[in-house]
């Protein structure tokens, strides 16, 4: 009897030192054989006997995950987690690996020509580091950088036989489906790397305010012309602009985001956050005022500045508290 009560304790002793030995190796795994698994982990969700979700997806329905990972990844990064910074990178790597697998079961590329091409590139444009080039500081780096990207467009239209078709652009490469903050910062790095750029900040500040006096200007012209056809109330309730009101108004942005790269302040970054602000306070005031026991619609315009202003003193004395 109680060699068996032995036996059965040492049996149940046996799982949790497996289990450990088990967390241990996977603890010593490489970065390479962790992703070998998410590859076949990935691959077997996809294949017929797989998740169904995982098998109707393609690269359109993927799209807007893709994008909310990476967003999710800067969130995780302002944030101060490190646990959840690596878990939402992890979300995002698997959208890499998703989208590889896709295209490996239609016979296009897989997951291993991903990350051999990125590893060729780094190294390519990096031959200051890998080759016998030199470079003095970050700025030629950059120039750099550029002039190879440029030499690679150039010969993919080469072989494929476009090198004729069109004069090549230092603009050529900038995503059209960035965000336009994320857009205007890149083309506008891109300019400002060969010289086409202001000689201090206080020159884009000038723009920015030149900008703001034509969007002024054209509204005037506007708001005129509506007065004469004695239709202004029901143009602006409409929402109808002309088309330069709406092109000064890009302009302003255009400047804005300039000033942005002057800062060193990512556009996209410095909104996102000014956007959080702003619904945290509206937040705050949605509950003063209920507290008083009405709705924030029911409030008058000078109490709902007042709650504003409330709630940005309680904002900033919380940021200082910590």
């Amino acid at each position: 009897m109680a060699g068996d009560k032995k036996k059965k304790a040492q049996g149940k002793q046996a799982p949790p030192l497996q289990g450990r030995r088990d967390a241990m190796r996977s603890q010593r795994l490489a970065a390479g054989e962790w992703f070998e698994k998410l590859v076949a982990v990935q691959a077997r969700l996809r294949a017929p006997d797989g998740c169904p979700w995982d098998r109707e997806q393609t690269h359109g329905t993927l799209r807007t995950y893709l994008i909310e990972e990476a967003y999710e990844v800067l969130e995780a990064m302002e944030g101060g987690d490190d646990a959840k910074f690596a878990e939402e990178m992890g979300d995002l790597l698997l959208q890499i690996v998703f989208h590889s697998q896709i295209a490996a079961e239609e016979g296009r590329f897989t997951v291993a020509d991903v990350v051999r091409a990125v590893h060729d590139k780094m190294v390519r444009r990096h031959p200051h580091v890998f080759g016998e080039k030199r470079a003095k500081d970050a700025a030629e780096v950059l120039k750099n950088w550029e002039q190879l990207k440029r030499e690679e467009r150039s010969a993919a239209a080469k072989k494929k036989g476009e090198g004729e078709k069109k004069a090549e652009s230092l603009m050529d490469g900038v995503s059209k489906a960035l965000p336009a903050a994320l857009e205007g910062l890149q083309l506008t790095r891109r300019a400002a790397r060969i010289g086409f750029d202001w000689g201090d900040v206080d020159g884009v500040f000038e723009k920015l305010k030149e900008e703001a006096q034509e969007l002024q200007r054209e509204l005037g012209k506007e708001t005129a012309k509506r007065v004469q056809r004695r239709d202004a109330e029901s143009a602006e309730k409409n929402g109808m602009r002309s088309a330069r009101v709406e092109e000064e108004m890009g302009d302003l942005l255009f400047a804005a985001v300039n000033l942005a790269r002057w800062l060193e302040i990512d556009p996209e970054i410095a909104l996102k956050k000014a956007n959080a602000k702003f619904a945290a306070r509206f937040r705050a005031m949605e509950t003063q005022a209920a507290k008083s026991g009405k709705g924030l619609a029911d409030v008058p315009r000078e109490e709902m500045e007042r709650l504003w202003d409330a709630a940005k003193v309680k904002e900033k004395s919380g940021a200082a508290a910590k």
